[in-house]
């Protein structure tokens, strides 16, 4: 009978995957893994949840110099996508697919220790590949920021189960702002990210059609549109600014789409409408939610109030997305097309929702 030296000898002779794995065989059943299978592994462990691969990215765009970031995420038949856009350094052509490999990283003499460990091995992006079904490069270039988009499923890589609740927050001793309650899910992961970056970078967190609206007006408020005429590209601009370029609704929809944003045509004339606001920081949310929660007023008593009841427009913008969804099953059963935003009508009494309607001729 062959002992478990020769065992391990004939099993790395008969098989390509052994000779790749083993460097040396020590006997008695014991082998040195050659570097890249040790890297292989570790990079299984650094990853065990969808949230460690948020942290790993934000910090990765903080690394590069991004003051502003957007986190579009979207969950489909057991798989997460998650989309990552910055207007840090960037990442030059010929790296697009190098920086995936173990030990490449742009941070030889910056490697950085945060809440979260040492952050500069080279090994996140290898770790996330690793762990996911597709992880790329989707749009970038040198001082252009990027576009990377993560696809993982959650039947392997898990994720909490309550993707919804976000944080609770409050401040400690030395008066910082820290998440402290609720589930460890993408919301708190981005939040805790923000609080320890708080005066450093931006977060923006939302669906790809929030996070597509935010781009828009951000880029904006940002981009002199004089500038525009003289552009032959908007690959010349910066990732997150790109859509500045859209001239028309199927114009936004490709430039979108080359940044990794999938949009509806419907959905990008609501945009271009201004119809879908943009989100604020994830920063900003937490504070005012915060500032709101300590100035909380007492329950009001319609019964006794004379004064009529007012709604937050906040609310009423997020109540008139909540009617128009409603509306879009009974419009395709009977043709129908809503020509504006639902109205909403608030008196002391009564709430009116009214949709002004055309029909659909197509």
């Amino acid at each position: 009978m062959a002992d478990g030296n020769d065992l391990i000898s004939f099993i790395a002779s008969m098989s390509g995957e052994g000779n790749l794995r083993v460097e040396e065989n020590l006997g008695d059943g014991f082998v040195r893994l050659r570097v890249s299978e040790a890297e292989r592994r570790q990079a299984k462990h650094d990853i065990q949840h969808v949230e460690d691969i948020v942290v790993e990215m934000l910090r990765n765009a903080r690394d590069a110099g991004a003051k502003s970031i957007y986190v579009a995420t979207m969950k489909e038949e057991g798989a997460r996508t998650l989309l990552f856009l910055d207007d840090g350094s960037g990442v030059p052509t010929e790296m697009r697919e190098r920086i995936f490999d173990a030990r490449v990283t742009s941070k030889l003499e910056s490697m950085k220790m945060d809440r979260w460990g040492v952050h500069g091995r080279g090994m996140a992006l290898f770790s996330i590949r690793q762990n996911t079904r597709s992880s790329r490069v989707v749009a970038s270039g040198v001082n252009l920021g990027s576009s990377f988009c993560i696809v993982a499923d959650t039947n392997t890589l898990p994720e909490r189960a309550d993707q919804s609740t976000w944080p609770q927050t409050a401040k400690d001793e030395q008066g910082v702002l820290a998440c402290v309650r609720g589930p460890h899910n993408i919301a708190r992961a981005v939040c805790e990210f923000a609080c320890e970056e708080l005066h450093d970078c931006d977060v923006y967190l939302g669906s790809p059609t929030e996070i597509a609206a935010t781009l828009y007006a951000h880029a904006l408020s940002r981009v002199d549109t004089t500038r525009l005429l003289f552009i032959d590209s908007e690959d010349r601009l910066p990732v997150v600014d790109r859509l500045a370029c859209a001239a028309d609704a199927s114009d936004f929809i490709r430039i979108a789409a080359s940044v990794g944003i999938e949009i509806s045509e419907r959905t990008a004339h609501r945009i271009l409408g201004g119809s879908i606001p943009s989100l604020r920081s994830v920063a900003s949310r937490l504070l005012r939610e915060k500032t709101d929660s300590a100035h909380t007023p007492a329950p009001v008593d319609l019964a006794r109030d004379r004064r009529g009841l007012k709604i937050a427009q906040d609310d009423l913008a997020s109540f008139s997305r909540s009617m128009e969804r409603e509306f879009s099953e009974l419009a395709s059963r009977y043709y129908l097309t809503l020509v504006h935003d639902p109205k909403i009508r608030v008196t002391r009494d009564r709430i009116t929702v009214t949709f002004d309607i055309g029909k659909d001729e197509t």
